[in-house]
């Protein structure tokens, strides 16, 4: 019997070993599957990380790139807009430059010509002046010699039939050389053919006597060959005088129109470099936006792809979580009492109780509500309460230490729970913060880039408008000034044509009366007496004629001064309207294209704007949400940490307890059977 009472024993103390060394199979598969639970969410946590750091790079990617297209195609605008502005300009340069060359080459010709007449002129003149001054001299000389020698000249002239004949036998014997008697008698013979007096010419016997009257047939033709030679000089001076101005005028023209050529010139080279440089450009530009399509394209497509695959991990991943968190309830809700009966230590809690062991006695329980007033948590002091209540209830098919493992594990787990939810609300609100408060700032300083881009073109705008004003004012104060000199001019030159033909009139009447005065002193003698006071008259009227012949000079080179001047300044006109015109032209679609600019800044403006209403709107929803009262974060993970810590020892404490459990039901199991064997 006492070997029989020894197995026995051996037996129950190698059973109660096996048991309390044993693993709980069923605690064990929720421990792996809340493992598991931990693992996928932590997946998830970690690939929701990169996913929203992917979607920050792909939001920041296309706004750069939209705005990259955004300038590039403005770029594109403008470099088109300066090609066409400089192809335009470098035709009408062109144009002016060929118009400048050959009316530069005109102008050359005209001068050569105008030199060649003056030249021409000039020679005839010239010669002229000479014959003129040799036939001066010549009668000047035989007036002087026929005076003097008039009587003898007188008597030799006898007999002679004709003015030519008693003239040449009187210079024959005045001592007239051969070729001066010759030269004087061919003046005097042309003379009377101009004058037709070979029919019913006198006698030589009107002469006798009157030798005075062949002298002043000598006179007469000396006055007239000092008139003609007056003349030519007058003549002479005229035509230097309106070469000389019109030499000057080409001349000025000639270098204008080559100032112009050569700015004509220097304005195609510079706009056909600017036009260079805008097509080397808008190839580059255009080469960069289609390659900034193209990666907008590509970048469309990447995030597209990604945000599909991170959806469809997503609902993979939730429907795993599900699967699992149905299982881990369906072995939780299914399995305790038979885990109880297999795997538990109700029969020993039961000979606990039955022991007479107090339920207030139990170290956890006190523990727990200690640890509960400690941390002002009322959560803990019903968990104690709840406790206490499951191992008054328990009995002996009850497994009362898994129960109340299970209330600490569910409450440990509940903490842990709201500490994890707690620290991704706080993780949540710095990340959404700092991102609604950079977006925020982002905003505020595209507002600010884009308000002083709207207040630089605005100003700029406005200052085209002024100077296109400007402009417009000049061109009327242009046109005005234009009428103003062409009614002047209009004026001037009807006066001139009024003038002229009185100052020709003029002329032609005292040119008259001396030749009036000058035949009738020449032809009566009988007047003689008279004949001084008809000289100074004479002289008189021939001052006059030199005063009216240098008026009209004088009169005709002041038109013709004024009418140059009026052409060079309706030409001065003409390029600075068209200078101005274009240049209003350009400024007018400069300050449009500025005002289209603005515009369209201002849009972007309010659409910013309205971008950071919305943010702010979020962030003061953050702020409701994740500002801080007390207690504060730090204080909640604190005390959090402290109960969960406190749990855990409590459960050791448990677990203390439910060894000292066992051991009190193996003495007592012994002991049975020590009393049934007795």
């Amino acid at each position: 019997m006492k070997t029989v009472a020894a197995l026995v024993l051996a037996a129950s103390m190698t059973s109660a070993r096996a048991a309390a060394e044993q693993v709980n199979p069923i605690g064990k598969v929720l421990e792996l599957i809340s493992g598991l639970q931990a693992k996928v969410i932590g997946e998830g946590e970690t690939s929701q990380k990169v996913y929203e750091s992917f979607s920050e790079w792909c939001e920041e990617s296309n706004k750069n790139l939209a705005f990259d297209i955004k300038t590039a195609k403005s770029e594109v605008q403008d470099l088109k807009a300066v090609i066409s502005e400089e192809t335009a300009r470098v035709d009408s340069l062109t144009t002016k430059a060929e118009d400048l060359a050959g009316q530069i080459s005109t102008d050359e010709a005209d001068l050569k010509a105008s030199t060649y007449i003056r030249e021409s002129e000039s020679k005839a003149f010239e010669a002229e002046k000479v014959e003129l001054v040799d036939i001066i001299d010549t009668l000047s000389r035989a007036i002087g010699i026929l005076e003097k020698h008039a009587s003898a000249a007188l008597l030799q002239a006898d007999g002679a039939t004709s003015l030519v004949e008693a003239l040449h036998v009187m210079v024959q014997a005045s001592g007239f050389s051969a070729s001066d008697a010759q030269r004087l008698t061919s003046l005097v013979q042309q003379s009377q053919d101009a004058e037709g007096d070979n029919e019913g010419a006198p006698s030589a016997s009107v002469y006798k006597g009157h030798s005075g009257g062949i002298v002043e047939v000598l006179q007469d033709l000396l006055d007239k060959a000092q008139v003609s030679l007056k003349n030519a000089q007058n003549k002479e001076t005229s035509n230097l005088f309106a070469f000389e101005k019109l030499k000057q005028s080409i001349e000025d023209e000639i270098a204008y129109g080559k100032k112009e050529l050569a700015e004509a010139k220097a304005g195609i080279a510079a706009a056909s470099e600017k036009k260079a440089t805008a097509t080397g450009e808008l190839e580059v530009t255009s080469k960069d936006l289609a390659d900034d399509v193209k990666e907008l394209g590509d970048l469309h497509e990447n995030c597209m792809t990604t945000a599909q695959t991170f959806e469809a991990e997503v609902k993979s991943r939730a429907e795993e979580l599900k699967a699992l968190a149905e299982a881990k309830k369906v072995i939780t809700e299914n399995t305790g009492g038979a885990e109880s009966l297999s795997y538990g230590l109700s029969q020993q809690a039961f000979l606990q109780l039955s022991s007479g062991t107090g339920l207030a006695h139990f170290e956890a329980v006190r523990f727990v509500r200690d640890l509960g007033k400690r941390q002002s948590a009322p959560a803990l002091t019903q968990l104690a309460n709840r406790m206490a209540t499951e191992m008054r209830a328990g009995g002996a098919s009850a497994d009362i230490f898994a129960k109340v493992k299970g209330l600490i594990a569910d409450m440990i787990e509940r903490l842990e729970k709201e500490a994890d939810a707690d620290a991704k609300h706080k993780a949540y609100c710095d990340k959404e913060l700092a991102y609604a408060d950079q977006k925020k700032a982002d905003r505020v300083t595209e507002i600010e880039k884009l308000s002083t881009a709207i207040d630089e073109m605005s100003a700029r705008s406005a200052q085209l408008k002024e100077e296109i004003a400007t402009l417009e004012k000049e061109l009327a104060t242009i046109a005005t000034e234009q009428a103003t000199m062409d009614k002047i001019r209009a004026a001037e030159n009807e006066a001139y044509v009024k003038n002229k033909a009185d100052m020709e009139q003029g002329i032609k009447g005292i040119q008259m009366a001396l030749k009036v005065l000058t035949e009738y002193y020449a032809s009566d003698k009988e007047h003689s007496a008279a004949e001084g006071a008809g000289q100074g008259i004479i002289g008189l009227l021939e001052v006059i004629e030199s005063d009216f012949q240098k008026g009209l000079s004088d009169m005709t080179g002041a038109e013709e001064s004024a009418q140059a001047e009026h052409e060079q300044l309706t030409k001065d006109n003409e390029i600075a309207t068209a200078t101005k015109t274009q240049d209003a032209k350009y400024k007018t679609k400069e300050s449009k294209d500025l005002d289209k600019a603005t515009a369209e800044a201002e849009s972007d403006r309010v659409g910013v704007q309205t971008e950071l209403e919305a943010v702010e709107k979020y962030l003061a929803k953050l702020h409701e949400q994740c500002d801080e009262t007390a207690p504060t974060y730090e204080e909640l993970v604190s005390r959090r940490s402290a109960e969960i810590a406190g749990l855990k020892q409590a459960l050791q404490i448990l677990e203390g307890e439910a060894a000292l459990v066992q051991q009190r039901s193996r003495h007592l199991t012994l002991h049975g059977v020590r009393r049934h064997l007795a």
